[in-house]
């Protein structure tokens, strides 16, 4: 397995890597409208960038709702990357931000084609599929603190 190293990226610094990131994969390989993705939000949250050889593969943004809760969304693994534990490594470095920041629920929306690795990162699933952006979805949540 290449070298992977993980960085928490400030996004006016690392906005053009964040995008080619989503764009690679939200973009072009599942087809989602870009003003879908680019929502204005971007510039609010804490963003973590993953690289293999100094090439951008993944990437992750954690956007707080309120004191106490937080969303992990817009996790992205280049489609040649994936299968190297690169979408999981992301997670938990989000976890950890989220936790540092004294935060005691975290929800996402998972792809309903990948909610096995948001289950084995202790989430559980909440509500019924409903579709967001053409992709079904299943909202999760994990508890960090009781």
């Amino acid at each position: 397995m290449s070298h992977i190293t993980f960085k928490i990226a400030n996004y006016k610094e690392y906005s053009a890597a964040i995008q080619g990131v989503r764009r690679s994969v939200f973009h072009i390989e599942q087809g989602v409208d870009p003003s879908l993705d680019l929502d204005g939000k971007d510039e609010t949250a804490d963003h973590i960038l993953a690289y293999v050889e100094n090439q951008p593969v993944g990437t992750v943004r954690v956007r707080y709702l309120d004191h106490q809760t937080a969303k992990i969304e817009r996790l992205a693994v280049v489609s040649d990357f994936r299968g190297q534990g690169i979408g999981k490594r992301l997670m938990e470095e989000a976890l950890n931000i989220a936790a540092n920041q004294q935060i005691n629920t975290v929800v996402i929306h998972a792809q309903d084609y990948v909610k096995s690795l948001y289950l084995k990162l202790g989430f559980f699933p909440e509500g019924e599929l409903f579709e967001e952006a053409g992709i079904a979805h299943v909202k999760m949540i994990k508890l960090l603190k009781s």
